[in-house]
């Protein structure tokens, strides 16, 4: 007589639950190409996918940070604030002390770093919850960049401010017979090199080094990863000094390309970074995303912003679009999670 063994229990791994939340968002990128395909005909262009490239930098860049943060099991809602404070710092080292733009973009970046690490400290030194710690950041920030600028925008800071955020690669142009330039192709935006430099970097960094495997050990259990000889502060830090500064650099990006600094830059652009995370398949209980996962989330809320633009769908509505986007797919994860 056999004896009966136990069935499988027929549970995904978290690797595999992974992908089929990518592809399902790969998925939802497509269909949104398709119908926006048909409804606009200005919308498959190449000059419309390089606006969307150029719109979905930003929230790229801030994603990228939020999904290594939120695989360490924490949340990051500074780097909007953050961002803004970054770019009038920039903004204000070349204009005030009469900086080199390379230089008073460091500084920028730099400053994010430093708001970065503050939160780092507030969540591993002081204990505080990633959320309470990440909020005060907010406040401070976007309070400190309206103090330092009076509430008013930072402006005349000279064509060489926006190359970085207006300038391109490979750009051609030519003179037609009537002697004005025709543009052949616009060039790939320098913001968007960066996005796709940055998330190469980062994408190996989590799945090919030591520090990628302790911030995925400390999001999957942070008990085990201690240990195991994890230094878990230390991990939990540099996850909130990255997104820090990839929100300084995004700052940075967006004020070059307005050439103005504006310390109101970047309001609910952190709701942007996590959704885009969350999209593309990073669990907000922590240990599992991937870059890629992330990308293809920034580029489903650049196309979808788009596309209702060029229906001509109010803002009001497409926040509500967006707004139930978001629920739709936290809701999804919390039901991947229970499974």
């Amino acid at each position: 007589m056999s004896i009966p063994t136990e069935p499988k229990s027929g549970r995904l791994s978290d690797r595999q639950k992974d992908v089929i939340q990518k592809f399902a968002a790969l998925g939802s990128l497509f269909v949104l190409i398709a119908v926006f395909s048909a409804t606009s005909n200005a919308f498959f262009t190449v000059n419309n996918g390089m606006t969307i490239a150029l719109q979905v930098t930003s929230i790229a860049l801030l994603g990228i940070g939020a999904t290594c943060v939120i695989i360490t099991g924490g949340i990051d809602l500074s780097v909007g604030s953050v961002l803004a404070l970054s770019g009038v710092v920039a903004a204000l080292a070349v204009k005030e002390l009469g900086m080199p733009v390379p230089i008073g973009m460091l500084i920028g970046i730099l400053t994010g770093s430093a708001c970065g690490l503050i939160n780092g400290i507030f969540v591993t030194r002081m204990k505080l919850p990633p959320f309470i710690a990440t909020l005060g950041m907010m406040l401070i920030a976007r309070g400190v960049a309206l103090q330092i600028t009076g509430a008013r925008a930072v402006s005349g800071l000279g064509e060489s401010f926006g190359e970085l955020g207006n300038g391109s690669l490979f750009r051609v142009v030519t003179i037609g017979d009537d002697g004005f330039p025709n543009v052949v192709f616009p060039g790939i935006p320098y913001p968007v090199i960066l996005m796709i430099v940055i998330a190469i970097a980062v994408s190996f960094m989590l799945n090919r080094s030591v520090l990628g495997r302790h911030i995925y050990a400390v999001g999957s259990n942070v008990d085990a990863a201690r240990l195991s000889g994890v230094n878990v502060n230390r991990v939990v830090s540099f996850t909130y000094v990255l997104s820090g500064t990839l929100a300084g650099l995004t700052g940075c990006v967006l004020m070059s390309r307005l050439v103005t600094a504006q310390p109101n830059e970047g309001v609910m652009y952190e709701l942007d970074a996590i959704a885009s995370a969350v999209i593309g398949g990073t669990s907000l209980i922590g240990g599992v995303g991937t870059i890629s996962g992330t990308a293809i989330g920034a580029f489903v809320i650049g196309i979808l912003r788009n596309g209702l633009n060029m229906n001509g769908v109010s803002a009001f509505t497409q926040q509500i679009i967006i707004g139930l986007v978001i629920l739709l797919t936290v809701w999804i994860d919390q039901l991947r999670n229970r499974r």
